[in-house]
């Protein structure tokens, strides 16, 4: 969950290094680091906490270099320290390394350095495993000792390397950890992610799973597994640095929260044609959909979550029962698949590692794959049958925002599509539906613009230290997604139930000024949630409702009432998800938080 970023060129490399950490610094914020080639040498900076901390260690310091590797740190061996911090250098300091990802059998690597060289281990993490085993293996050429390096190591990894005796040279590994390769003017670059080199170039090679890469500034090559060169495809971002700015918002979240109007839309309107469902990259047939005998729904997180109203859409408008799956847990329950499986996966990143690992083990057993992804060109879109492509913009929030929303309506579609192959729904049942869906950015923006009422109830509660969430059918499933935000972001020991589940055992929980949210906008269920409400009540809860403002009034009900605007029961989660998620920031800034990067959180989980 590391991001990493190295230059080549004909430029300074040090404030480009530090301008891409800065826009993959929701990778990983525990500590930062960069390493260059200076006057014949390998010259290291790198500070715990914040780039800020590195930025004010190099002020003042002369650093120039054309080649140069840079790191921002999300923990998983050693605590956040300097000397936990990469880059990590060889004892003979000739080589330095960079490294998102986990080596597994690092210590079965440090037992073998240990006995067949002289390095000395400072820091307690498995990266400097990699600069060591490099310069084990080093003979005067870089490429083949990462090559020879990597066929010992086990798990997932990219990396980037550089070299005291190759100054004109950059490597780069893949394996089950995104890296994609910048292709500018007399300069090239390697990065986890796009936005860190989108300010000098828009050119992009996207590096396939265990590959390697040798960069110089005027030249890339890529090689597969077995060293053999090969030809790998280019694209050319579509979108451009400002949509990874501010924009004048406090907060990359704040600014994500209120950009879904327009990320919804667009999610929307590309799949739609003349008032019918139209996928650029899924042609499955109506035989094929009904050989599916067992449809699974992964995802990890707010994904996960997003699966979870996915499942009632595919049951509601196609008659499906799917079965939602965290996907960390999928692949070790022994699954049943084969070729008569369809597999939804659901990433923002198409990096996650765990629904990443669960494809694959679907894909071994024949199974289909379609992918809802945001990132064009990722890991699970390039193992994927079948795309569905969010399209809602780079999210730079560590906690997810707009890609829920814009999940959610490709959830919505898909199911409608599948619904209308099957005959369960006819053509006009679709044209009324996506009406609706049509209709669904602009209600989000009518929450929007009267967010201040979540503010005025954020500072009523931002000191609570206890917050629960519950509902039925979909809203049980959205206040697991409401919990989540206010967990990932506040701190909040919150949880979320089933509301028919209080009398089982939550209601224990319930005193005076128990902050409870609660959601009514299934007008089926409507009056099991008053009863539920009533309950808590009862020992003296405080209950925020979210129903839909053409409900009856139960403001006697309740301490406060927030109303959505009326659509199905189905669409309110894309709705009623937009003040919890206004309530969830504004609590965390309240809270003097650091809303963008939460503690121990990183956007991108590519270890299990």
């Amino acid at each position: 969950m590391c991001g990493i970023i190295g230059y080549v060129g004909k430029k300074n490399a040090v404030p480009i290094l530090i301008d891409g950490l800065k826009k993959l610094e929701y990778r990983g914020y525990d500590s930062s680091g960069i390493a260059i080639y200076n006057d014949n040498s390998l010259s290291i900076h790198k500070s715990k906490g914040k780039l800020k901390n590195l930025e004010n260690k190099i002020e003042g310091k002369t650093l120039y270099s054309n080649l140069g590797i840079g790191h921002t740190r999300w923990a998983t061996h050693g605590e956040p320290a300097d000397v936990n911090s990469h880059a990590h250098t060889s004892t003979r300091e000739t080589i330095a390394e960079i490294h998102n990802g986990i080596i597994e059998n690092y210590l079965e690597l440090k037992s073998f350095l240990q006995k067949n060289s002289q390095c000395v281990f400072k820091s307690e993490t498995d990266t400097e495993i990699i600069a060591h085993l490099i310069d084990y293996f080093y003979e005067g050429n870089l490429f083949d000792a990462v090559y020879n390096a990597t066929q010992k190591m086990e798990g997932a990894y990219s990396i980037g390397v550089i070299c005291k005796d190759e100054p004109n040279k950059l490597i780069g590994v893949r394996k089950d950890s995104p890296l994609i390769i910048g292709i500018g003017e007399n300069e090239n670059f390697i990065a986890s992610d796009i936005p860190a080199i989108l300010k000098y170039t828009k050119d992009v090679l996207l590096i396939e799973n265990n590959q390697f890469a040798e960069i110089t500034k005027d030249n890339v090559k890529v090689f597969d597994n077995d060293k053999n060169e090969i030809k790998s495809k280019f694209f050319k971002v579509t979108w451009d640095e400002e949509c990874a700015e501010k924009e004048g918002f406090d907060h990359f979240t704040l600014k994500e929260i209120f950009e879904q109007p327009k990320a919804v839309h667009r999610t929307l309107h590309h799949n739609i044609k003349n008032n019918e469902i139209h996928f650029e990259n899924i042609n499955i047939t109506k035989d094929e959909l009904k050989s599916f005998n067992k449809i699974y729904i992964l995802g990890c997180g707010t994904a996960y979550n997003a699966g979870l109203i996915g499942k009632y859409a595919l049951k509601k408008f196609a008659g499906i029962n799917a079965m939602c799956e965290i996907a960390s847990e999928f692949r070790y329950n022994d699954p049943i698949i084969d070729e008569n499986t369809l597999v939804i996966c659901i990433s923002q990143s198409g990096e996650t590692l765990d629904t990443l690992q669960s494809l694959r083990l679907a894909k071994e057993k024949r199974a289909k794959i379609l992918s809802i992804v945001n990132i064009v060109g990722s890991s699970i879109t390039r193992e994927s049958d079948y795309i569905f492509y969010t399209l809602g913009g780079p999210e730079i929030g560590v906690a997810s925002t707009k890609i829920f929303t814009c999940q959610l309506m490709g959830l919505y579609l898909l199911s409608l599509h599948f619904g209308n192959l099957l005959r369960r729904i006819s053509d006009d049942e679709i044209k009324f539906y996506i009406n609706e869906l049509i209709s669904i950015p602009d209600k989000i923006q009518k929450l929007l613009d009267d967010s201040e009422k979540i503010k005025q109830i954020a500072s009523e509660q931002f000191q609570n230290e206890s917050i629960f969430y519950m509902g039925r059918n979909v809203d049980m499933e959205i206040a697991y997604e409401s919990s989540l935000k206010l967990k990932e972001i506040s701190y909040i020991n919150s949880f979320a139930i089933g509301a028919g589940e209080l009398k089982h055992g939550t209601i224990a929980l319930v005193k005076d000024e128990t902050f409870v949210i609660s959601f009514a906008t299934q007008e089926f269920l409507f009056d099991k949630m008053i009863s539920n409400i009533k309950e808590i009540k009862a020992r003296g809860a405080y209950v925020l409702t979210i129903v839909k403002d053409e409900c009856k009034d139960i403001s006697d009900l309740c301490d406060k009432v927030l109303k959505i605007p009326y659509t199905l029961d189905i669409f309110t989660p894309i709705l009623s998800i937009i003040p919890m998620q206004l309530l969830a920031y504004h609590i965390s800034v309240m809270r003097g938080n650091d809303v963008d990067k939460p503690r121990n959180l990183a956007k991108s989980v590519t270890v299990e």
